[in-house]
């Protein structure tokens, strides 16, 4: 899985590894080769997550985590190349936050928001209690395959 990112606002080391690991397990489990998968990664301030949240989704208020896919299908995926599968935007304050309230680690909660990005990227949605069940699912699998469960 290629990460794109600003390496001035990089994520720790381990962080970092452990969101490139649930991310390519999140593919692999789409039939998506995580070595040809490709997502952008942004770090942004709470003032920048509502602007964003504002503007594309008619919401203003922080947010954690904003998903920005490339398909909205996954049948228009390429068959040779990179797969660009979209951007993911989190806010560190709100994760921090977040990671306060729940009683976790904010290095859990980051690579938590971000698997519950890629999965939106790769299609998934809690919209409906049944899609949010399947997505949870999903996520829970993977953040206990990297050793970060609850």
């Amino acid at each position: 899985m290629n990460i794109l990112y600003d390496p001035e606002n990089m994520p720790e080391e381990a962080l970092f590894a452990k969101m490139k690991e649930g991310a390519a397990l999140c593919a692999e489990a789409e039939g998506i080769p995580a070595q040809r998968a490709e997502v952008s990664l942004t770090f942004v301030s709470s003032e920048e997550i509502r602007a964003l949240n504002r503007d594309y989704r008619n919401v203003d208020k922080v947010t954690d985590v904003l998903s920005f896919p490339q398909y909205e299908d996954l049948n228009q995926i390429p068959e040779q190349g990179e797969i660009p599968l979209g951007d993911v935007v989190i806010c560190r304050e709100q994760a921090v936050k977040q990671a306060q309230e729940l009683g976790h680690s904010k290095e859990r909660e980051i690579v938590y928001l971000f698997i519950h990005s890629i999965c939106h990227l790769l299609g998934y949605d809690h919209m409906e209690e049944e899609d949010r069940q399947e997505m949870r699912q999903r996520e829970e699998a993977v953040m206990s395959k990297i050793q970060l469960e609850r």
